[in-house]
């Protein structure tokens, strides 16, 4: 019981940090690794440590399944050529030279070690990526990629570590069977994630009609993708990835209005509740971790960490170079379809920032290699993924808006692509209004289409593509988003009136709770409708 307070109190100090780096546009990975930090500093926490072999199953498919669930279908389809290069042949090659270097430099480390330690750090997190780029205003395939890769390398990355698991284990490695595996492994967990999202599609679209069971069984599917596959010895974070990319591409057609709401809101607390969990528990384990490998000089350890670090770092752009350039030498269609900008190379090699998956990774490790036998160098192998994860998130993290700004990449403006869409998207309603609902009674029919024209005319005045930088005039984006805030003002005259009238009890519950959620639903489709940056 004792465990549980200190863990939902470090909890809320996270979730207090969290606020406090929202506020000041801070990045939440670097935020909570830096907490982990000062969680192993405080004296006296109690040492919390899950089993490993539930580790995965915790963390792994809520987390895969909401990077995905956040990634667009199409865009990841246009870019599978370098998000596979990335996530598969990149992952690969960072685990070899990670390996050849650790085996170099610490004596203790068998080569099978090695390439555990190498499949740990070798795969960059989608989380981090995700939230680091977000705002930098970087060209949409880029992110794509980066999203794109950060969602398939964990497959890669987890292949290679349960390989290097084995032959730590066993006592035995074919590199040709690993390979056929390898391949295997990933059909497998393909086939079942699109099994398992047609079947979950089906019930969604024919069966659910209740918002509360559609969300249940929303936070239900990535576990029983990922555990059915692993139980059919397929990869079970390709099958959750699978699994979230066709059902968020069907999510228009399966689930209403409200349970995508519900659904969106839940899936973001969970996935900022577990990204802070595991740098909550790694704090907690870090001091025993030290402890562990105290035998080591101080000097060596950070030697060690440092160099490990740099070397995940320096590989990137030992693949990336080759990896973008090679395709377009021997190509004229990837040379007619594909703009080249050696800046966004920089930036995509600079981007490989280590997280979540790979701490989850290396808590994972079983604590004993057999019944009387310890797992060998357990601790120093934490210990050196905790270094490279927070030398990438603090070092790459903090300094890749200022490599963005020293590039002087053109900053891409999604709102004047925004601006774009919603014209289209109002034209054409009122082009479909105009064809088919020319029978309607006229004041009817008036009150009906003078609601888009307004809102079309509304969109006239933002002038976003034209004059988004504004050149010393007043963007229209702000008479706009002025409008925009009278509205919100007035829904908050509204919903104070109505509180009033609930505390003097002259307004029934049921009704009341109706129509704050209408004021509600409305204030937020407003806000969203809000151009920021």
């Amino acid at each position: 019981m004792e465990n549980i307070t200190v863990i939902i109190m470090l909890l809320f100090g996270v979730a207090f940090l969290s606020l406090v780096s929202k506020r000041y546009n801070f990045p939440i990975p670097i935020v909570l690794v830096l907490c982990g930090v000062i969680i192993s500093a405080v004296p006296g926490l109690p040492v919390i440590a899950l089993n490993p072999e539930i580790v995965f199953i915790i963390f792994l498919p809520p987390l895969l399944y909401h990077a995905a669930w956040h990634t667009s279908w199409s865009d990841f389809k246009q870019s599978i050529r370098p998000i596979t290069l990335a996530a598969v042949g990149l992952v690969f090659f960072t685990t070899g030279l990670v390996a050849v270097v650790a085996h170099w430099l610490i004596d203790d480390i068998s080569w099978p070690l090695a390439f555990l330690l190498g499949a740990i750090v070798s795969p960059p997190d989608a989380v981090s990526a995700t939230a680091i780029t977000k705002g930098l205003g970087l060209n949409p395939r880029l992110i794509a990629i980066l999203e794109g890769e950060s969602l398939v390398n964990d497959a890669s990355g987890l292949v290679a570590y349960k390989y290097a698991l084995t032959a730590i284990t066993a006592g035995n490695f074919v590199l040709w069977e690993a390979g056929l595996n390898f391949v295997l492994m990933s059909i497998l967990g393909i086939a079942i994630g699109l099994a398992i999202g047609f079947i979950m599609y089906y019930i969604h679209k024919r069966f659910v009609c209740d918002d509360i069971i559609e969300v249940t069984l929303t936070l239900l599917t990535p576990f029983s993708a990922y555990l059915l596959a692993e139980h059919f010895h397929g990869s079970g974070v390709l099958a959750v990835v699978t699994t979230g990319l066709f059902l968020a591409a069907r999510s228009g057609t399966i689930f209403s209005h409200e349970s995508r709401i519900m659904t969106n809101t839940i899936w973001d607390v969970l996935n900022n509740i577990l990204n802070g969990l595991i740098f909550i528990l790694i704090g907690l384990q870090l001091r025993q971790i030290m402890e562990g490998i105290g035998s080591y000089s101080g000097s060596s350890l950070i030697i060690w960490g440092a160099v490990i670090s740099v070397v995940v770092i320096v590989v990137r752009f030992l693949w990336v170079v080759p990896a973008t350039i090679l395709p377009r030498m021997f190509s004229k269609r990837i040379r007619a379809k594909e703009e080249f900008d050696y800046r966004n190379m920089i930036v995509f090699g600079w981007s490989g920032m280590r997280g979540v998956v790979s701490m989850a990774a290396a808590l994972a490790l079983p604590l004993m290699l057999n019944k009387t036998e310890e797992f060998p160098l357990r601790n120093l192998i934490i210990y050196l993924v905790f270094c490279v994860i927070l030398s990438t998130l603090v070092i790459q993290g903090l300094t890749l808006p200022w490599l963005i700004k020293k590039l002087k990449i053109e900053r891409y403006s999604i709102l004047a692509e925004e601006y774009d869409i919603r014209n289209k998207i109002v034209s054409e309603t009122i082009a479909h209004i105009e064809d088919n609902f020319s029978l309607l009674d006229d004041e009817l029919l008036h009150n009906i289409k003078s609601k888009y024209e307004v809102k079309f005319n509304r969109l006239q005045k933002t002038e976003l593509p034209a004059n988004f930088f504004g050149n010393g005039k007043v963007l229209g984006g702000q008479i706009f988003n002025e409008f925009t805030r009278v509205q919100i003002d007035l829904l908050n005259v509204e919903r104070n009136n109505l509180e009033s009238m609930h505390k003097k009890g002259s307004v029934n519950e049921e009704i009341f709770r109706k129509i704050e959620k209408e004021l509600d639903l409305e204030e937020t489709r407003l806000w969203m409708e809000m151009y920021e940056e």
